[in-house]
């Protein structure tokens, strides 16, 4: 359950040097799940296991119950106002994650992002019909 956002987003990006800005039309893609048959995963570097809140910066917050098996592949569900949701794909891989989570209004929101050097996630999702609809999020759990 994605909700629009302003015309122009904006995402912070972790690398080497620092923190960048990375405009919107740079994560309107949807990357291919990690999950995808036949794609070994890498060994995860984290479980993220557990029942915790995603804070969106759209205040969609849902709250997630996951389950993380060895491999890193992740199951749940989620659920934010009267909206439920499961956990359709999703995965750990090394230090990053990603899931798709099909909400009970048919969308279906996408989430992919990264362990930090603090512990928590944080990452971008966008709706996968409306992929312009995106918001940044954040753990507040370390894992």
């Amino acid at each position: 359950m994605i909700f629009k956002l302003a015309a122009t987003a904006l995402t912070l990006a972790a690398g080497a040097g620092g923190l960048a800005l990375l405009p919107s039309a740079a994560l309107a893609a949807p990357a291919a799940p990690p999950s995808a048959p036949g794609r070994v995963l890498g060994a995860p570097a984290f479980n993220a296991g557990g029942t915790y809140r995603l804070f969106q910066s759209n205040g969609a917050d849902p709250q997630v119950n996951v389950t993380q098996d060895g491999g890193g592949r992740l199951f749940g569900t989620a659920s934010v106002g009267g909206a439920v949701g499961t956990i359709e794909q999703g995965a750990v891989e090394g230090a990053s994650i990603s899931f798709t989570i099909g909400w009970s209004d048919g969308s279906r929101g996408r989430y992919v992002g990264s362990l930090g050097s603090d512990r928590r996630l944080t990452g971008i999702t966008f709706d996968l019909t409306h992929p312009s609809s995106q918001a940044t999020w954040f753990t507040d759990r370390t894992f």
